[in-house]
């Protein structure tokens, strides 16, 4: 993405402070309201919820601390990396050890796959047979690998895709694993040569030229990621921003073909603020809903054919040895309705008490479906029971609390739709409204993490100033997130991978 760096100079720049709204404060809005006060300028922040942070808030329960998800703070892109020290600085990051492991049949595995790792743990005849699939498709490739099944067959196996990848896929995504596109696996899945491994693990090569590595450690605020938006928002504040807590926003009005005000309702009380520019991080499908004059129907059609998958955490408090030593663990075994468990003390000590730690078990559902609208103490029950039922406790009276966050729109869908209406709306947008600017994962349908969600932001503000990035090429590298060349035993240096 280096084209990115090197903006064309706008022939029009505003010759004025533009008069900017920004929807949404989550890591991408309160990154924009930032970098526009770096440049003199403030903005008025719409946020619906009465927390900043969206998906990257950290809830607090009776003083327990704890991720909508894990957020680690790692990076290929340099001015976010940059704008996290400047936003929060050294002291208030933790470096911590990335562990993440795959449980199924009783047994955990590294995660991302390492070959000898998960050959062992599968038993002689499994690992033969997986061994026998690999090759299998490497002769003869799944013809369809534009879907996540596909693609994952073509670079695993049949066999090894099962184990390891389907349950888990369609626990996150509640659909066919056929139905996901493969653009989301070649971004959150390293490749994996069974062939090299089982061959340096029996001839090894002296000096190695390709050699990557996984990123083994991250940067962790504290306090959660949370504390990075709860300090960013003073930031704003104290530099003339304003930010509106409890206001959805109803309408985004447009006229001449530009937009030219947002109106939110803030405590049911309609208010309309004047925009030469709007920055929205509300999800791209309600944004095209609350255009004033509204799109077309065929627009209006695409918009309601995105969709999202829904999240909420189970939060349990057990004494410290009932943790584990991971960040967290993937549950693939299908007789569970949790897919994932963090364990919160394995990510930053300041987030639990002393000689007791906080299990967070995710769930991934659909917003209003059975266990989206469970009781939380049945939830908390719930959570117990599969914790029991995995192994992983022993004693359900061990759990002291229990707690619930529910968390609408987590994921946005990569179906099979997805991208044409994607561009259907963006065309209608572009040519009505081309002064409002979708940011972040919602805000762009796009399965962003917390940096480059950041990164859209930065880059929309460099816009409003005069820059021409194309901020829909942020993020579509089709390379693993997590790994980096590094320096082998012989000295041969190499490059990080570029962003």
């Amino acid at each position: 993405m280096s084209d990115l760096r090197d903006p064309m100079p706008d022939p029009n720049p505003p010759s004025q402070a533009p008069e900017v709204v920004i929807i949404g404060a989550g890591p991408a809005g309160l990154t924009a309201a930032y970098q526009l006060t770096k440049r003199g300028s403030v903005a008025t922040i719409l946020e619906a919820d009465t927390v900043v942070g969206g998906i990257s808030r950290t809830a607090e329960r009776d003083g327990w601390r704890f991720d909508i998800g894990g957020h680690r703070f790692f990076t290929k892109v340099k001015p976010v990396e940059d704008l996290w020290m400047e936003i929060l600085g050294e002291d208030d990051f933790l470096l911590r050890p990335r562990m993440s492991r795959i449980y199924y049949n009783n047994k955990f595995f590294d995660y991302p796959l390492k070959a000898m790792n998960a050959l062992k743990g599968l038993g002689l005849l499994e690992a033969v047979l997986c061994m026998a699939s690999y090759a299998w498709a490497r002769i003869r490739p799944p013809k369809d690998q534009t879907n996540f099944e596909g693609w994952v067959t073509a670079k695993f196996g049949a066999r090894l895709y099962r184990i390891f990848f389907k349950t888990y896929t369609e626990k996150l995504w509640g659909v066919p694993a056929t139905t996901i596109q493969a653009d989301w696996a070649a971004q959150r899945i390293k490749n994996l040569s069974l062939f090299k491994a089982v061959m340096n693990a029996v001839m090894p090569k002296r000096n190695q030229k390709e050699i990557t590595s996984l990123i083994e450690e991250f940067r962790y605020p504290k306090y959660g990621p949370g504390m990075m938006w709860e300090r960013a928002t003073e930031l704003v504040t104290a530099a003339g921003c304003k930010v509106v807590f409890g206001a959805p926003v109803t309408a985004v009005h447009h006229e001449g073909g530009r937009a030219v005000a947002v109106t939110a309702d803030a405590d049911g009380v309609p208010s309309r603020y004047p925009a030469t520019h709007v920055i929205s991080s509300m999800p791209f499908r309600d944004l095209l809903r609350v255009m004033d004059p509204p799109p077309p129907p065929e627009v209006l059609a695409a918009a309601d054919g995105l969709s999202y998958r829904d999240f909420l955490t189970v939060a349990l408090v057990v004494p410290e040895e009932a943790g584990f030593p991971d960040n967290w663990i993937y549950i693939h075994s299908p007789e569970v309705k949790v897919g994932r468990i963090q364990n919160f003390g394995a990510w930053s000590p300041y987030l639990v008490k002393e000689g007791r730690t906080c299990l967070g078990l995710e769930f991934f559902v659909f917003e209003g479906d059975e266990v989206w609208s469970m009781p939380d103490d049945a939830l908390v029950e719930q959570g117990k029971r599969e914790l029991v039922q995995l192994g992983l406790l022993a004693d359900p009276s061990k759990v002291e609390a229990g707690y619930v966050v529910r968390m609408p729109k987590a994921y946005p869908m990569y179906d099979a739709t997805y991208k044409d209406n994607l561009k259907v709306m963006r065309q209608w947008l572009e040519a009505n409204a081309p002064n409002v600017y979708p940011v972040g994962r919602n805000g762009m349908h796009k399965y962003n993490n917390q940096d480059h969600s950041m990164y859209t932001a930065m880059l929309s503000v460099e816009n409003i100033f005069g820059a021409n990035h194309d901020t829909w090429t942020v993020n579509v590298e089709a390379a693993y997130h997590e790994e980096r060349e590094v320096e082998d035993k012989a000295g041969a240096a190499s490059s990080p991978a570029s962003p």
